[in-house]
């Protein structure tokens, strides 16, 4: 089991991957694809990256959304999903709002 130092320090590990992901992402991408393109593709994946949800009901800590999703989605169906699919959703929604008003 994680201590609170653990858990924060990993919990930074996995931010600081995320946010360098989407740098990498946006550097490569940023030569042969439009700037509007690279800002929605950077931020849908920043979205699904970073965005944190609670693993099961009465848990204090967090886990990625992506990946909390994908475990309930094969181990108890959509239903057992809907608390990680809706953070998702959301974020994907913001950020495609974000790059069109960005593109504009």
């Amino acid at each position: 089991m994680l201590s609170e130092s653990s858990y924060t320090s990993a919990l930074y590990v996995y931010i600081g991957a995320g946010l360098a992901m989407m740098l990498y992402l946006a550097w490569r991408l940023s030569r042969r694809w439009s700037p509007g393109l690279v800002a929605l593709v950077v931020l849908v994946a920043g979205a699904l990256l970073l965005t944190p949800a609670h693993p099961r009901d009465g848990v204090d800590t967090f886990a990625p959304a992506l990946i909390v999703a994908a475990f309930q989605l094969i181990t108890e169906g959509v239903d057992g999903a809907q608390h990680a699919l809706k953070p998702l959703a959301f974020s994907c929604t913001v950020a495609v709002v974000l790059a069109l008003l960005l593109r504009l």
